[in-house]
Protein backbone atom coordinates (compact mmCIF):
# COMPACT_ATOMS: atom_id res chain seq x y z
CA UNK A 1 0.00 0.00 0.00
CA UNK A 2 3.36 2.12 1.03
CA UNK A 3 4.32 1.61 -2.53
CA UNK A 4 1.01 2.45 -4.53
CA UNK A 5 0.71 5.79 -2.33
CA UNK A 6 4.08 6.30 -3.66
CA UNK A 7 3.70 5.89 -6.82
CA UNK A 8 0.91 7.81 -6.98
CA UNK A 9 2.60 10.84 -6.18
CA UNK A 10 5.76 10.22 -8.17
CA UNK A 11 2.59 10.79 -10.83
CA UNK A 12 0.89 13.59 -9.55
CA UNK A 13 3.98 15.32 -9.25
CA UNK A 14 5.12 14.85 -12.34
CA UNK A 15 2.05 16.09 -13.73
CA UNK A 16 2.26 19.35 -11.93
CA UNK A 17 5.59 20.03 -13.24
CA UNK A 18 4.68 20.10 -16.08
CA UNK A 19 1.53 22.03 -15.72
CA UNK A 20 3.92 24.58 -13.63
CA UNK A 21 6.94 24.30 -15.87
CA UNK A 22 8.34 27.87 -16.51
CA UNK A 23 10.35 30.01 -18.09
CA UNK A 24 13.77 30.02 -17.37
CA UNK A 25 15.31 32.80 -15.06
CA UNK A 26 17.24 35.66 -16.61
CA UNK A 27 20.16 36.82 -14.46
CA UNK A 28 19.42 36.30 -10.87
CA UNK A 29 15.97 36.84 -9.06
CA UNK A 30 14.93 40.14 -7.71
CA UNK A 31 15.37 40.39 -3.64
CA UNK A 32 11.96 40.69 -2.39
CA UNK A 33 11.82 44.29 -0.11
CA UNK A 34 11.41 43.74 3.37
CA UNK A 35 8.36 44.24 5.19
CA UNK A 36 8.29 47.12 7.06
CA UNK A 37 7.32 50.97 6.16
CA UNK A 38 8.51 52.66 3.14
CA UNK A 39 7.34 52.93 -0.21
CA UNK A 40 7.82 49.84 -1.69
CA UNK A 41 5.61 48.37 0.53
CA UNK A 42 1.43 48.46 -0.22
CA UNK A 43 -1.13 50.06 1.65
CA UNK A 44 -2.85 47.20 4.02
CA UNK A 45 -6.30 46.73 2.76
CA UNK A 46 -5.66 47.00 -0.81
CA UNK A 47 -4.27 44.47 -3.36
CA UNK A 48 -2.75 45.18 -6.37
CA UNK A 49 -4.12 44.74 -9.83
CA UNK A 50 -3.08 41.51 -10.88
CA UNK A 51 -1.71 39.71 -8.12
CA UNK A 52 -3.45 37.49 -5.80
CA UNK A 53 -3.10 36.49 -2.40
CA UNK A 54 -1.18 33.52 -1.47
CA UNK A 55 -1.03 30.42 -4.34
CA UNK A 56 -3.88 28.77 -5.90
CA UNK A 57 -5.24 25.39 -4.63
CA UNK A 58 -4.18 21.68 -6.18
CA UNK A 59 -8.00 21.70 -7.62
CA UNK A 60 -8.03 25.40 -8.77
CA UNK A 61 -5.35 23.99 -11.02
CA UNK A 62 -7.07 21.25 -12.03
CA UNK A 63 -10.48 22.97 -13.02
CA UNK A 64 -9.13 25.75 -14.75
CA UNK A 65 -8.81 25.11 -18.49
CA UNK A 66 -5.30 25.18 -20.46
CA UNK A 67 -5.07 28.00 -23.19
CA UNK A 68 -3.71 27.61 -26.38
CA UNK A 69 -0.49 29.57 -27.65
CA UNK A 70 -2.21 33.23 -27.75
CA UNK A 71 -5.50 32.33 -27.03
CA UNK A 72 -6.90 35.60 -24.40
CA UNK A 73 -7.99 35.05 -20.71
CA UNK A 74 -11.01 33.39 -20.80
CA UNK A 75 -11.72 32.33 -24.03
CA UNK A 76 -9.64 29.24 -24.26
CA UNK A 77 -11.03 26.07 -26.66
CA UNK A 78 -13.57 28.70 -27.24
CA UNK A 79 -11.85 29.15 -31.19
CA UNK A 80 -11.57 24.97 -31.36
CA UNK A 81 -15.24 24.82 -30.71
CA UNK A 82 -16.47 27.50 -33.40
CA UNK A 83 -14.36 25.04 -36.13
CA UNK A 84 -16.02 22.69 -35.44
CA UNK A 85 -19.65 23.61 -34.93
CA UNK A 86 -22.79 22.45 -36.98
CA UNK A 87 -25.38 25.23 -36.68
CA UNK A 88 -28.19 24.05 -34.21
CA UNK A 89 -25.92 21.22 -32.38
CA UNK A 90 -23.10 21.07 -30.45
CA UNK A 91 -20.23 18.98 -31.12
CA UNK A 92 -17.42 17.48 -28.88
CA UNK A 93 -14.36 20.05 -28.81
CA UNK A 94 -11.35 17.06 -30.09
CA UNK A 95 -13.73 14.50 -31.71
CA UNK A 96 -16.38 16.18 -33.50
CA UNK A 97 -18.69 13.80 -32.23
CA UNK A 98 -22.44 14.81 -32.48
CA UNK A 99 -23.00 15.38 -28.25
CA UNK A 100 -26.78 15.38 -29.19
CA UNK A 101 -27.52 19.01 -27.52
CA UNK A 102 -29.08 21.84 -28.91
CA UNK A 103 -26.85 24.60 -29.69
CA UNK A 104 -26.61 27.51 -27.17
CA UNK A 105 -29.66 30.15 -28.02
CA UNK A 106 -28.83 33.75 -29.11
CA UNK A 107 -28.56 36.59 -26.35
CA UNK A 108 -31.74 38.20 -25.41
CA UNK A 109 -33.35 34.96 -26.18
CA UNK A 110 -36.47 34.11 -23.89
CA UNK A 111 -37.16 30.70 -23.77
CA UNK A 112 -39.85 28.46 -22.04
CA UNK A 113 -39.18 28.34 -17.93
CA UNK A 114 -35.88 29.70 -18.13
CA UNK A 115 -34.93 33.61 -17.78
CA UNK A 116 -34.23 35.82 -20.70
CA UNK A 117 -30.28 35.21 -21.49
CA UNK A 118 -27.93 38.81 -21.59
CA UNK A 119 -25.26 39.78 -24.03
CA UNK A 120 -21.46 38.52 -22.49
CA UNK A 121 -20.42 40.61 -19.84
CA UNK A 122 -16.94 41.58 -18.44
CA UNK A 123 -13.86 41.16 -19.85
CA UNK A 124 -15.51 38.66 -22.41
CA UNK A 125 -17.58 41.45 -23.32
CA UNK A 126 -14.59 43.86 -23.85
CA UNK A 127 -13.19 41.61 -26.11
CA UNK A 128 -15.75 41.40 -28.37
CA UNK A 129 -16.42 44.73 -28.24
CA UNK A 130 -12.27 45.36 -29.24
CA UNK A 131 -12.75 42.94 -31.68
CA UNK A 132 -16.30 45.03 -33.26
CA UNK A 133 -13.76 48.61 -33.00
CA UNK A 134 -13.42 50.04 -36.92
CA UNK A 135 -16.13 47.88 -38.56
CA UNK A 136 -19.32 49.80 -39.59
CA UNK A 137 -22.29 49.75 -37.55
CA UNK A 138 -25.62 47.68 -38.60
CA UNK A 139 -28.12 50.00 -39.93
CA UNK A 140 -31.58 49.20 -37.32
CA UNK A 141 -33.85 47.10 -39.65
CA UNK A 142 -37.20 49.43 -40.37
CA UNK A 143 -39.48 48.00 -37.98
CA UNK A 144 -43.13 46.70 -39.21
CA UNK A 145 -45.85 48.19 -39.07
CA UNK A 146 -44.17 51.76 -38.83
CA UNK A 147 -45.88 54.52 -41.06
CA UNK A 148 -45.39 54.41 -44.47
CA UNK A 149 -43.03 56.12 -46.73
CA UNK A 150 -45.18 59.23 -48.36
CA UNK A 151 -43.76 60.50 -51.90
CA UNK A 152 -45.56 63.65 -53.73
CA UNK A 153 -47.39 62.84 -56.80
CA UNK A 154 -48.29 65.30 -59.89
CA UNK A 155 -51.83 65.65 -59.39
CA UNK A 156 -52.65 68.17 -61.80
CA UNK A 157 -51.02 70.79 -64.48
CA UNK A 158 -52.66 73.83 -65.60
CA UNK A 159 -51.49 76.48 -67.84
CA UNK A 160 -52.39 79.73 -69.21
CA UNK A 161 -51.07 81.83 -72.32
CA UNK A 162 -51.45 85.24 -72.89
CA UNK A 163 -52.20 86.35 -76.51
CA UNK A 164 -50.25 84.76 -79.50
CA UNK A 165 -48.59 85.88 -82.42
CA UNK A 166 -46.90 84.92 -85.69
CA UNK A 167 -43.55 84.86 -85.93
CA UNK A 168 -43.49 86.21 -89.22
CA UNK A 169 -45.66 89.11 -88.23
CA UNK A 170 -43.82 89.99 -85.23
CA UNK A 171 -40.83 90.63 -87.54
CA UNK A 172 -42.09 92.27 -89.75
CA UNK A 173 -43.79 94.96 -87.70
CA UNK A 174 -41.22 95.28 -84.88
CA UNK A 175 -37.77 93.50 -85.06
CA UNK A 176 -37.33 94.42 -88.58
CA UNK A 177 -36.56 98.12 -87.61
CA UNK A 178 -35.62 97.22 -84.27
CA UNK A 179 -32.43 95.25 -85.69
CA UNK A 180 -32.45 98.02 -88.43
CA UNK A 181 -33.28 95.68 -90.76
CA UNK A 182 -30.14 93.19 -90.26
CA UNK A 183 -29.97 90.07 -92.53
CA UNK A 184 -28.43 88.42 -90.17
CA UNK A 185 -31.57 89.08 -87.37
CA UNK A 186 -33.99 88.09 -90.12
CA UNK A 187 -31.76 84.57 -90.48
CA UNK A 188 -31.78 84.15 -86.54
CA UNK A 189 -35.61 84.48 -86.76
CA UNK A 190 -36.32 82.36 -89.73
CA UNK A 191 -34.35 79.61 -88.24
CA UNK A 192 -35.50 79.70 -84.13
CA UNK A 193 -37.76 77.12 -84.80
CA UNK A 194 -40.72 79.41 -83.45
CA UNK A 195 -43.40 79.51 -85.26
CA UNK A 196 -46.35 81.58 -83.03
CA UNK A 197 -45.16 83.12 -79.70
CA UNK A 198 -46.99 84.83 -76.49
CA UNK A 199 -46.65 87.94 -75.62
CA UNK A 200 -48.49 89.82 -72.65
CA UNK A 201 -47.08 93.40 -74.09
CA UNK A 202 -48.40 94.00 -77.45
CA UNK A 203 -46.75 94.52 -80.62
CA UNK A 204 -47.18 98.55 -80.92
CA UNK A 205 -45.48 98.40 -76.86
CA UNK A 206 -42.89 96.42 -78.10
CA UNK A 207 -42.08 99.26 -80.02
CA UNK A 208 -41.07 101.34 -77.37
CA UNK A 209 -40.75 99.02 -74.54
CA UNK A 210 -36.71 98.70 -75.14
CA UNK A 211 -36.31 102.56 -73.95
CA UNK A 212 -38.51 101.58 -70.86
CA UNK A 213 -36.80 102.03 -67.39
CA UNK A 214 -36.72 98.86 -64.95
CA UNK A 215 -39.30 100.59 -62.52
CA UNK A 216 -41.38 100.81 -65.44
CA UNK A 217 -40.77 97.10 -66.30
CA UNK A 218 -41.29 96.17 -62.71
CA UNK A 219 -44.45 98.17 -62.39
CA UNK A 220 -46.30 96.28 -65.46
CA UNK A 221 -45.09 92.68 -63.95
CA UNK A 222 -47.07 93.48 -61.09
CA UNK A 223 -50.04 94.34 -63.11
CA UNK A 224 -49.88 91.73 -65.44
CA UNK A 225 -48.51 88.48 -64.10
CA UNK A 226 -51.24 88.03 -60.84
CA UNK A 227 -54.01 87.92 -63.33
CA UNK A 228 -51.69 85.11 -65.57
CA UNK A 229 -50.60 83.04 -62.79
CA UNK A 230 -54.41 82.90 -61.17
CA UNK A 231 -55.59 81.40 -64.04
CA UNK A 232 -52.84 78.78 -64.26
CA UNK A 233 -53.07 78.05 -60.16
CA UNK A 234 -57.17 77.31 -60.80
CA UNK A 235 -56.94 75.32 -63.98
CA UNK A 236 -54.19 72.93 -61.90
CA UNK A 237 -56.17 73.14 -58.76
CA UNK A 238 -59.35 72.29 -61.05
CA UNK A 239 -57.32 69.29 -62.63
CA UNK A 240 -56.20 68.19 -59.37
CA UNK A 241 -59.73 67.60 -57.65
CA UNK A 242 -58.64 70.59 -54.37
CA UNK A 243 -59.56 73.26 -52.96
CA UNK A 244 -57.37 76.21 -52.49
CA UNK A 245 -57.63 75.46 -48.17
CA UNK A 246 -56.06 72.36 -48.94
CA UNK A 247 -53.10 73.84 -50.21
CA UNK A 248 -49.85 74.03 -47.44
CA UNK A 249 -47.56 75.53 -49.73
CA UNK A 250 -47.46 77.95 -52.72
CA UNK A 251 -44.34 78.43 -54.48
CA UNK A 252 -43.67 81.20 -57.01
CA UNK A 253 -40.60 80.86 -59.46
CA UNK A 254 -39.52 83.72 -61.91
CA UNK A 255 -36.71 85.64 -63.17
CA UNK A 256 -39.08 88.71 -64.76
CA UNK A 257 -40.41 90.24 -62.64
CA UNK A 258 -40.23 91.00 -58.28
CA UNK A 259 -42.22 93.22 -56.02
CA UNK A 260 -43.19 92.69 -52.44
CA UNK A 261 -45.71 91.85 -51.58
CA UNK A 262 -45.48 90.39 -54.60
CA UNK A 263 -47.05 87.61 -56.88
CA UNK A 264 -47.26 85.30 -53.82
CA UNK A 265 -49.42 87.63 -51.85
CA UNK A 266 -51.62 88.33 -54.57
CA UNK A 267 -52.24 85.02 -54.96
CA UNK A 268 -52.90 84.10 -51.55
CA UNK A 269 -55.55 86.41 -51.26
CA UNK A 270 -57.28 85.77 -54.77
CA UNK A 271 -57.52 82.07 -53.76
CA UNK A 272 -57.95 82.75 -51.29
CA UNK A 273 -55.30 80.42 -49.15
CA UNK A 274 -55.02 79.69 -45.58
CA UNK A 275 -53.60 81.84 -43.09
CA UNK A 276 -50.98 79.13 -42.22
CA UNK A 277 -50.20 78.29 -45.94
CA UNK A 278 -46.30 78.68 -46.50
CA UNK A 279 -45.26 80.45 -49.50
CA UNK A 280 -41.55 80.04 -51.41
CA UNK A 281 -39.96 82.54 -53.87
CA UNK A 282 -37.73 81.12 -56.66
CA UNK A 283 -36.32 84.22 -58.22
CA UNK A 284 -33.74 85.24 -60.92
CA UNK A 285 -32.78 81.58 -61.61
CA UNK A 286 -33.40 81.41 -65.45
CA UNK A 287 -35.01 79.05 -67.13
CA UNK A 288 -33.89 76.08 -64.82
CA UNK A 289 -35.84 77.29 -62.05
CA UNK A 290 -39.03 74.64 -62.19
CA UNK A 291 -36.90 71.72 -61.47
CA UNK A 292 -35.34 72.97 -58.27
CA UNK A 293 -38.93 74.65 -57.28
CA UNK A 294 -40.11 71.50 -58.22
CA UNK A 295 -37.94 69.52 -56.19
CA UNK A 296 -38.19 71.68 -52.72
CA UNK A 297 -42.18 71.32 -53.40
CA UNK A 298 -42.23 67.89 -53.46
CA UNK A 299 -40.06 67.53 -50.01
CA UNK A 300 -42.37 69.48 -48.29
CA UNK A 301 -45.55 67.48 -49.81
CA UNK A 302 -43.62 64.24 -48.92
CA UNK A 303 -42.39 65.76 -45.35
CA UNK A 304 -45.61 67.34 -44.25
CA UNK A 305 -48.38 65.26 -46.04
CA UNK A 306 -50.31 68.16 -47.44
CA UNK A 307 -50.83 69.36 -51.32
CA UNK A 308 -48.84 72.34 -52.64
CA UNK A 309 -48.58 74.40 -55.95
CA UNK A 310 -45.67 75.12 -57.88
CA UNK A 311 -46.10 77.97 -60.22
CA UNK A 312 -43.53 79.40 -62.94
CA UNK A 313 -44.91 83.05 -64.15
CA UNK A 314 -42.23 84.79 -67.02
CA UNK A 315 -43.10 87.65 -68.96
CA UNK A 316 -40.08 87.73 -70.92
CA UNK A 317 -41.81 90.48 -73.17
CA UNK A 318 -41.20 93.07 -70.81
CA UNK A 319 -37.15 93.30 -71.36
CA UNK A 320 -36.51 94.12 -75.00
CA UNK A 321 -33.38 95.68 -75.01
CA UNK A 322 -32.39 98.73 -77.08
CA UNK A 323 -32.05 97.96 -80.66
CA UNK A 324 -27.94 96.33 -81.53
CA UNK A 325 -25.98 94.38 -84.10
CA UNK A 326 -24.80 91.55 -81.41
CA UNK A 327 -25.96 88.17 -83.27
CA UNK A 328 -26.57 87.12 -79.31
CA UNK A 329 -29.19 89.68 -78.71
CA UNK A 330 -31.30 88.88 -82.23
CA UNK A 331 -31.25 84.97 -80.78
CA UNK A 332 -33.14 85.70 -77.74
CA UNK A 333 -35.65 88.51 -79.35
CA UNK A 334 -36.16 85.45 -81.70
CA UNK A 335 -36.85 82.86 -79.21
CA UNK A 336 -38.38 84.02 -76.03
CA UNK A 337 -42.42 84.32 -75.84
CA UNK A 338 -44.89 85.23 -72.09
CA UNK A 339 -46.48 82.12 -70.33
CA UNK A 340 -47.54 80.79 -66.82
CA UNK A 341 -47.35 77.06 -65.71
CA UNK A 342 -48.59 75.41 -62.84
CA UNK A 343 -48.67 72.33 -60.95
CA UNK A 344 -50.09 70.79 -58.09
CA UNK A 345 -49.19 67.61 -55.80
CA UNK A 346 -50.21 65.59 -53.45
CA UNK A 347 -49.35 62.80 -51.21
CA UNK A 348 -49.25 59.39 -52.56
CA UNK A 349 -52.15 57.97 -50.42
CA UNK A 350 -55.10 58.90 -52.37
CA UNK A 351 -54.34 57.61 -55.77
CA UNK A 352 -51.57 56.56 -58.19
CA UNK A 353 -50.31 59.65 -60.07
CA UNK A 354 -47.56 60.62 -61.58
CA UNK A 355 -44.62 60.29 -58.51
CA UNK A 356 -41.29 62.53 -58.18
CA UNK A 357 -38.96 60.33 -57.41
CA UNK A 358 -35.66 62.45 -57.59
CA UNK A 359 -33.74 65.35 -58.55
CA UNK A 360 -30.04 65.88 -59.68
CA UNK A 361 -28.06 68.94 -60.85
CA UNK A 362 -24.88 69.63 -62.43
CA UNK A 363 -22.84 73.22 -62.22
CA UNK A 364 -20.00 73.97 -64.82
CA UNK A 365 -18.69 77.24 -62.47
CA UNK A 366 -15.79 77.60 -65.41
CA UNK A 367 -18.47 78.44 -68.19
CA UNK A 368 -20.57 80.40 -66.00
CA UNK A 369 -19.82 83.38 -68.59
CA UNK A 370 -21.52 81.41 -71.35
CA UNK A 371 -25.26 82.38 -70.26
CA UNK A 372 -25.94 85.56 -67.69
CA UNK A 373 -29.34 87.19 -66.99
CA UNK A 374 -28.05 90.30 -65.84
CA UNK A 375 -29.49 93.63 -64.24
CA UNK A 376 -29.70 97.12 -65.82
CA UNK A 377 -31.20 100.46 -65.82
CA UNK A 378 -33.02 99.19 -68.81
CA UNK A 379 -34.51 95.95 -67.79
CA UNK A 380 -33.01 92.55 -67.77
CA UNK A 381 -30.31 91.77 -70.50
CA UNK A 382 -29.62 88.58 -71.91
CA UNK A 383 -26.07 86.83 -72.30
CA UNK A 384 -26.02 83.58 -74.86
CA UNK A 385 -22.50 82.30 -76.42
CA UNK A 386 -22.87 80.15 -79.11
CA UNK A 387 -20.46 77.75 -77.09
CA UNK A 388 -23.35 76.96 -74.97
CA UNK A 389 -24.83 73.68 -76.80
CA UNK A 390 -21.43 72.31 -77.20
CA UNK A 391 -21.10 72.58 -73.05
CA UNK A 392 -24.44 70.75 -72.62
CA UNK A 393 -23.63 67.58 -74.79
CA UNK A 394 -20.57 67.52 -72.94
CA UNK A 395 -22.64 67.61 -69.14
CA UNK A 396 -26.08 66.24 -70.27
CA UNK A 397 -25.03 62.40 -70.38
CA UNK A 398 -23.27 62.26 -67.16
CA UNK A 399 -25.87 63.71 -65.27
CA UNK A 400 -28.59 61.80 -66.87
CA UNK A 401 -26.51 58.19 -65.67
CA UNK A 402 -25.71 59.24 -62.30
CA UNK A 403 -29.59 60.16 -61.46
CA UNK A 404 -30.41 57.19 -63.43
CA UNK A 405 -27.94 54.95 -61.89
CA UNK A 406 -29.28 55.90 -58.30
CA UNK A 407 -32.30 53.99 -59.06
CA UNK A 408 -31.28 51.23 -60.79
CA UNK A 409 -32.41 52.37 -64.21
CA UNK A 410 -31.24 52.70 -68.00
CA UNK A 411 -31.24 55.21 -70.21
CA UNK A 412 -32.81 52.72 -72.09
CA UNK A 413 -35.56 52.27 -69.71
CA UNK A 414 -36.81 56.09 -70.33
CA UNK A 415 -40.06 55.93 -71.71
CA UNK A 416 -40.41 60.22 -72.21
CA UNK A 417 -37.79 62.82 -72.67
CA UNK A 418 -39.24 66.49 -70.81
CA UNK A 419 -36.32 68.58 -72.44
CA UNK A 420 -36.67 72.62 -71.83
CA UNK A 421 -36.23 73.82 -75.59
CA UNK A 422 -33.67 76.09 -75.08
CA UNK A 423 -33.94 76.78 -79.28
CA UNK A 424 -32.98 73.84 -81.86
CA UNK A 425 -29.56 73.78 -81.39
CA UNK A 426 -29.77 73.08 -77.60
CA UNK A 427 -32.39 70.22 -78.80
CA UNK A 428 -29.72 68.83 -80.98
CA UNK A 429 -27.18 68.99 -78.60
CA UNK A 430 -28.97 67.13 -75.93
CA UNK A 431 -30.33 64.43 -78.50
CA UNK A 432 -26.61 63.78 -78.99
CA UNK A 433 -25.34 63.55 -75.96
CA UNK A 434 -27.97 61.24 -74.71
CA UNK A 435 -28.02 59.31 -77.94
CA UNK A 436 -31.71 59.35 -78.76
CA UNK A 437 -33.29 58.53 -80.76
CA UNK A 438 -35.26 61.20 -84.03
CA UNK A 439 -38.17 61.52 -82.53
CA UNK A 440 -37.61 61.26 -78.85
CA UNK A 441 -37.72 65.50 -78.69
CA UNK A 442 -40.89 65.73 -80.62
CA UNK A 443 -42.57 67.21 -77.89
CA UNK A 444 -40.19 69.53 -76.68
CA UNK A 445 -40.08 70.76 -80.29
CA UNK A 446 -43.70 71.31 -80.49
CA UNK A 447 -43.24 73.26 -77.77
CA UNK A 448 -40.80 75.59 -79.29
CA UNK A 449 -42.84 75.68 -82.20
CA UNK A 450 -45.68 76.74 -80.96
CA UNK A 451 -45.12 78.53 -77.56
CA UNK A 452 -41.30 79.40 -78.11
CA UNK A 453 -39.19 80.13 -75.24
CA UNK A 454 -40.85 80.68 -71.76
CA UNK A 455 -38.10 80.61 -69.34
CA UNK A 456 -39.04 78.57 -66.46
CA UNK A 457 -42.59 77.68 -67.48
CA UNK A 458 -41.47 76.14 -70.36
CA UNK A 459 -40.76 72.32 -69.40
CA UNK A 460 -43.99 72.28 -67.71
CA UNK A 461 -45.80 73.10 -71.09
CA UNK A 462 -43.28 70.01 -72.31
CA UNK A 463 -44.77 67.64 -69.18
CA UNK A 464 -48.08 68.57 -69.89
CA UNK A 465 -48.18 67.99 -73.57
CA UNK A 466 -46.32 64.56 -73.04
CA UNK A 467 -49.23 63.78 -70.08
CA UNK A 468 -52.14 64.91 -72.78
CA UNK A 469 -51.94 61.33 -74.16
CA UNK A 470 -52.48 59.34 -70.98
CA UNK A 471 -48.84 58.57 -68.72
CA UNK A 472 -46.41 57.05 -70.51
CA UNK A 473 -45.52 53.15 -69.95
CA UNK A 474 -42.19 54.32 -67.83
CA UNK A 475 -40.02 56.73 -66.10
CA UNK A 476 -40.03 60.54 -67.28
CA UNK A 477 -36.91 62.58 -67.46
CA UNK A 478 -37.04 66.43 -67.12
CA UNK A 479 -34.12 68.21 -68.11
CA UNK A 480 -33.42 72.45 -67.94
CA UNK A 481 -30.45 74.43 -68.25
CA UNK A 482 -29.82 77.78 -66.95
CA UNK A 483 -27.00 80.56 -66.06
CA UNK A 484 -24.46 78.73 -63.69
CA UNK A 485 -23.42 77.17 -66.13
CA UNK A 486 -26.16 75.12 -64.79
CA UNK A 487 -28.03 71.75 -66.11
CA UNK A 488 -31.32 70.22 -63.50
CA UNK A 489 -32.97 67.00 -64.17
CA UNK A 490 -35.45 64.95 -62.10
CA UNK A 491 -37.05 61.28 -62.55
CA UNK A 492 -40.26 61.02 -62.56
CA UNK A 493 -42.41 57.60 -62.32
CA UNK A 494 -45.61 55.98 -63.10
CA UNK A 495 -48.03 54.77 -60.32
Amino acid sequence: MARGLLRRGLHRGRARGRRRRRRPRQGPRPRRPRAGPGPDRPRRGRRRRGRTRGRRSRAAHRRRPRRRHDQPVGVARQAHRRRHRVPGRLLAPRSGRDLGLAARPPARTALPGRPLRRPSTGHIGRLRRLARRGRPRRRPRPRHGGPAVVSARVAGIGTALPPQYEQQRLWDDVFRNHFGGSRIAGRMFDTAGVERRHSSTPPYELAVAAEWSTEERMRRYAERAPALGLRAVRQALAAAGTAPDEIGLLAVATCTGYGTPGTDIDLAEALPLRADARRLLVGHMGCHAAIPALGAVADYVAGHRRPAVLLCVELTSLHVQPGTRDIDQAVVHALFSDAAAAVVLRPDAERPRLRVVDVAARTDTARRGHMTWRVTDLGFRMGLSPEVPDALAEHVGPLVKDLLARHGLDRSEVAAWAVHPGGPRVLDAVAEGLDLGPTALDPSRRVLADHGNCSSATVLLVLDEILRTGPPDGPIVMLAFGPGLTLYAALLDGP
